[in-house]
């Protein structure tokens, strides 16, 4: 490896894991790629030139040059293939969702001192971190309610629901945003193209006090949507992950008394713009940097735990037909 760089391993070389390998090659920490496909380690060959690819993990583990391990594999071996990790002693990071055994892994990186981190990546967008500004600076007010579309016509998984596959996305952006957990978590779905795996679900959570959220996840849906929309007492926000620029704007908009009648206040839209970047590369410069210096990760073990938290609740209320669970 050259000098100053982490030698990262990938394990797995899917859709998103493609995204990992080619951003940790151009910053050049990667250094070996790990996935039972040939296939897929032919073309990791191809793409990532002098970089080794390997098909057992294990192998991957024992590689010297290799001082941390990227998990990119189907989220049934997320727990597996971390746990395996942190016990060889790397620093890992994790594609969300963690794993079910979440507590087991924030543990066993608390004990061997490594560095655990979970793939969060809108916890890295120039967008979202201002739109965080906003919120806690009181600029929109006591915020309301948000919801977030997350929609499209594919990437339909076999192992994971759509629940599982689309919405921890939105949910660790929201738990930003609100600061806390909510108290009940109300699901509802249906499965349409296989058997048992939702394919749309709509989710309701219940935060302490006024604000609830509600999230509408779908890959059978006629157009891509990722937007996220905040109502706050002052002030309402929108940001909108398709867009090609202008991805956040602000409305300086509500609903007023006057005289006893709800009169509709409609001022300045402002709509913000933000340097060409990939929110993925900044999430991986920001995983470097915490190998390097032993800070713990924003979106570190505890963090991909309270998302995991609130997807149990919504599974477990998907199952029962949209009940309301405790988180």
């Amino acid at each position: 490896m050259p000098a100053g760089r982490i030698g990262i391993g990938l394990a797995g070389c899917g859709y998103w894991g493609r995204n990992l390998g080619r951003n940790l090659f151009q910053m050049g920490h990667l250094a070996a790629v790990c996935d039972p496909d040939p296939r897929a380690r032919r073309e990791a060959k191809a793409s990532y030139g002098g970089v080794r690819a390997i098909a057992r993990f294990d192998d991957l583990l024992d590689d010297p040059k290799v001082k941390a391990i990227a998990v990119a594999s189907p989220a049934v071996l997320h727990y597996e293939l971390a746990r395996k990790a942190l016990q060889a002693g790397k620093d890992v990071f994790v594609e969300k969702p963690l794993a079910l055994e979440a507590e087991e892994l924030v543990e066993a990186a608390r004990r061997r001192k490594r560095i655990l981190m979970v793939g969060h990546v809108l916890e890295y967008h120039p967008a979202i971190l201002k739109l965080k500004e906003f919120v806690d600076s009181g600029d929109l007010g006591e915020i309301h309610y948000v919801y977030s579309n997350r929609l499209n016509l594919g990437k339909v998984r076999k192992e994971e629901n759509i629940l599982w596959s689309f919405a921890p996305h939105d949910i660790s952006v929201i738990l930003l945003l609100l600061g806390t957990l909510p108290e009940w978590a109300s699901t509802s779905g249906h499965h349409y193209l296989q058997h048992e795996i939702a394919d749309v679900t709509m989710t309701c959570l219940a935060f302490p006090g006024k604000p609830r959220a509600h999230i509408f996840v779908s890959w059978l849906h006629p157009y891509k949507e990722q937007k996220l929309v905040v109502i706050g007492s002052r002030k309402m926000a929108v940001f909108d992950d398709v867009a090609k620029e202008g991805k956040l704007k602000i409305f300086d908009k509500g609903i007023e008394w006057k005289n006893g009648e709800p009169v509709t206040r409609q001022t300045a839209e402002s709509t913000l713009f933000f340097p060409e970047m990939e929110p993925l590369r900044e999430e991986l410069a920001h995983f470097v940097d915490c190998v390097r210096t032993r800070r713990p990760p924003r979106t570190d073990g505890l963090n991909g735990l309270r998302v995991l938290r609130v997807l149990d609740a919504c599974q477990r209320s998907l199952e029962a037909g949209g009940q309301p669970v405790p988180v």
